[in-house]
């Protein structure tokens, strides 16, 4: 009996445990989850791939399409002029014979660009000023004796010729598409390192800095190019190029407290340099078109002024006449005092820069049209610019047929050293105009106008372009007899 209930004891104890295992099993359902993290594991080689780098330009197409280009200009001067000055030995021994310390040569280096596989190279013309010698070094070290095709002091842009064929070029671009932003090449030559490319982005455009010293201020143009990229003493008269390799501009100066880079860049678009260029090689000199206005940021006219010919500026846009000169484009056309110039061609100007690089684009005896504001009202007006002597014909700077009616050559430096005289241009023909009335000969040989040394054709240019009235000629004939003449410009 006592067995029986053991068992029946037991196996209820079984059966219960078994029931309550069963029951806790199906009610508690919290059962325990495993989450697996995925740890991001970053390899080391990510950080100096160029995977970071996606978003950047890819510049070397555009270095190797201009490096190969772009030369190193080197020029040789003779120095500078110790001559006493005294007139007495100069009337009694000729030109330059007054006490004198022999000079030492002058070397300089820049660089420049080549345009054409002729052998045509642009640079600027504070590179190659008063230069006897020019030696241009291509980037594959072959060496050339470099002519000079002309140059433009009111741009600092001149113009180079090589005797070679097959040379490597850049085309041009457009400098009014590039953008603020937009990222540039400087190819260049600085401290005389070679084939240098710097890359940078356009800061600025129609940028005046006042560095281009000439006679006339008023035929100076500035409508630089800003950028960051690094231009050092040496990239003178290099290229500017786009992404592409296409040449935007002319690296002409840098703003420096220190004679170094420091930030600022500055390039002659190629709107400009390209029709410099043009001119020079069709006719010797640049063919300028003037509006005949003087012209004043519209946030720099004085108030007085603005009274004083009733206009009311209510916003900044567009350039402010100050004075239109007499006989000219702007007032055959009926342009006047007061009136401001809002665009040129459709093209909008805000300021003197952009006004002047508009109009230098354009040679004389052709049309702009312009859009003026004036009495609050938008009118039109087509002007027909003329040159620097009033007229709308081109100027040729081989011969001055129109005044002078002459033609100048540069003197071999074998008859200046039989002469006795370290400079001068030379008479080789003698036509109707002012140095035949004045009685001047072919032959004679010219060392100064009015107080200024003449050592070349482009010397005597400058001397006629700043004088309005008259020249007073000091030279020498090739027999030795020193004679002066004095040279009437209006008659």
């Amino acid at each position: 009996m006592n067995t029986k209930r053991v068992f029946y004891t037991f196996a209820i104890a079984v059966i219960s445990a078994v029931v309550v295992v069963y029951v806790y099993s199906h009610i508690n359902t919290n059962e325990p989850k495993v989450i697996t993290i995925k740890e991001e594991v970053t390899s080391l080689g990510n950080f100096t791939s160029n995977t970071a780098q996606t978003n950047l330009p890819d510049l070397t197409i555009a270095a190797e399409r201009s490096v190969h280009a772009v030369v190193h200009v080197k020029t040789r001067s003779s120095g500078g002029d110790n001559y006493s000055g005294n007139p007495f030995y100069d009337f009694f021994f000729g030109p330059g014979s007054g006490y004198r310390q022999q000079p030492q040569p002058v070397m300089g280096a820049g660089s420049g660009v080549i345009l054409s596989e002729d052998g045509y190279i642009i640079t600027n013309n504070h590179v190659i000023d008063n230069a006897d010698d020019i030696e241009v070094t291509l980037n594959d070290k072959r060496t050339f004796s470099a002519t000079l095709v002309g140059a433009d002091p009111t741009s600092d842009i001149a113009l180079l010729k090589i005797d070679e064929k097959g040379l490597p070029f850049i085309s041009y671009g457009d400098s009014d598409n590039l953008k603020v932003g937009e990222w540039v090449l400087a190819v260049g030559n600085p401290f005389n390192l070679t084939s240098t490319v710097t890359a940078g982005i356009v800061s600025a455009k129609a940028r005046s800095i006042n560095i281009i010293a000439n006679r006339n201020q008023t035929l100076g143009v500035e409508s630089f190019i800003q950028t960051d990229a690094a231009v050092n003493p040496g990239n003178s008269g290099g290229a500017l190029v786009n992404q592409h390799g296409e040449l935007v501009g002319i690296n002409t100066a840098i703003a420096s407290r220190t004679g170094s880079f420091t930030g600022y860049s500055f390039a002659v678009p190629v709107t400009i340099a390209k029709k410099v260029v043009a001119d020079l090689k069709e006719f010797g000199e640049v063919q300028r078109g003037l509006l005949g206005v003087s012209i004043i940021e519209v946030s720099n006219v004085p108030d007085e002024l603005a009274e004083e010919f009733g206009v009311t500026i209510d916003k900044i846009e567009g350039v402010f006449i100050g004075s239109v000169a007499p006989d000219g484009g702007a007032e055959e056309a009926g342009l006047k005092a007061g009136d401001i110039i809002l665009s040129v061609n459709g093209e909008k100007v805000n300021s003197v820069p952009e006004l002047q690089e508009r109009v230098s684009m354009h040679r004389p005896g052709q049309k702009v049209d312009l859009i003026v504001l004036r009495n609050g009202k938008q009118k039109p007006f087509e002007v027909t610019l003329r040159n620097i002597r009033g007229t709308t014909g081109i100027i040729s700077s081989n011969k001055f047929d129109e005044t002078l009616g002459a033609t100048l050559q540069n003197v071999s430096s074998n008859d200046l050293r039989r002469l006795g005289v370290r400079y001068g241009i030379q008479v080789v023909k003698v036509g109707n105009g002012s140095l035949r009335q004045s009685g001047v000969k072919e032959g004679y040989i010219i060392t100064k106008v009015n107080d200024t040394s003449i050592k070349s054709v482009d010397d005597f240019k400058k001397s006629i372009s700043s004088s309005e009235e008259g020249l007073f000629l000091t030279g020498i004939y090739p027999n030795g007899r020193v004679v002066y003449y004095a040279v009437n410009l209006n008659e």
